[in-house]
């Protein structure tokens, strides 16, 4: 049975074999890992994982997949979850997932990231194909356009160990945007993460205003509060989220206490 993509699902379905094992190689895939996979698709990705690995957990959102996944999920080693990665409580799976291996739906691709930096803290090491422009902004340099709330959640939580590039041809259908495999290992989240992401998400919710005034605007400080703080920190009170770096959000986080 052939099934076609859904553009509403941000489905693009990968078809070419020698990007499997690009995948596998940078997401080191070995005996003992239990890997979790969002959106599998037609499931190529995911007899990789389940030949490598103890065990896979398979998050799908579409039912029209499942006469081609039915086969994996008959392995001892595959547990198929339907439903919305976004809403299933990925934090309760048994075995726990050590490694995110997965070629993202587009669509939720960054949500899917940011929620599992803090969410899934038993996943040591991420393998994600996105949109190029998504796989550049995780670890984009402040001042940038591409450095965002997600740039700063991300770099706080993991170092980036590789980046592929990766052509059109290989998903059907063809997106309209170039796309990357990117990898990264998870460091020590900062004390008081869960601050730290309130403060970053409340910074750039307001790109075009002051960083001062975003925070106001955000609900998380008193624009006065925010200026204090930030002069502790010998900044700038017209500085802009975007000039500061990672680390910086955390000392912001502590002097707004």
């Amino acid at each position: 049975m052939s099934v076609a993509p859904k553009k509403s699902l941000g489905q693009h379905f990968l078809v070419d074999d020698n990007i499997l094992g690009v995948i596998a190689r940078l997401a080191e895939l070995g005996p003992d890992d239990v890997a979790l996979e969002i959106g599998p698709g037609l499931g190529v990705l995911t007899r990789v994982l389940a030949d490598r690995c103890a065990h896979v957990h398979a998050v799908e959102l579409d039912r029209r997949l499942e006469p081609h996944l039915s086969e994996l999920a008959a392995r001892d080693n595959v547990s198929l979850h339907w439903g919305d990665a976004l809403r299933i409580d990925l934090a309760s799976l048994d075995p726990a997932p050590t490694k995110l291996v997965a070629n993202l739906p587009y669509n939720i691709a960054t949500p899917i990231v940011a929620e599992s930096l803090a969410g899934l803290p038993s996943v040591a090491l991420w393998c994600v194909m996105v949109q190029r422009e998504v796989a550049d902004r995780f670890f984009a340099s402040p001042s940038t356009k591409a450095y965002t709330a997600v740039s700063v959640l991300v770099q706080l939580a993991a170092a980036k160990t590789a980046l592929h590039p990766v052509s059109r041809t290989v998903f059907r259908p063809p997106p309209n945007v170039d796309s990357a495999i990117v990898a990264f290992r998870r460091i020590p989240l900062p004390e008081r993460f869960a601050d730290v992401r309130r403060v970053v998400d409340g910074a750039f919710a307001h790109r075009r205003k002051t960083l001062a005034n975003s925070l106001q605007l955000a609900g998380v400080a008193t624009r006065e509060a925010a200026v204090a703080a930030l002069g502790s920190l010998d900044l700038d009170p017209a500085v802009r989220a975007e000039a500061l770096t990672p680390d910086r959000f955390v000392e912001l986080t502590d002097a707004l206490g």
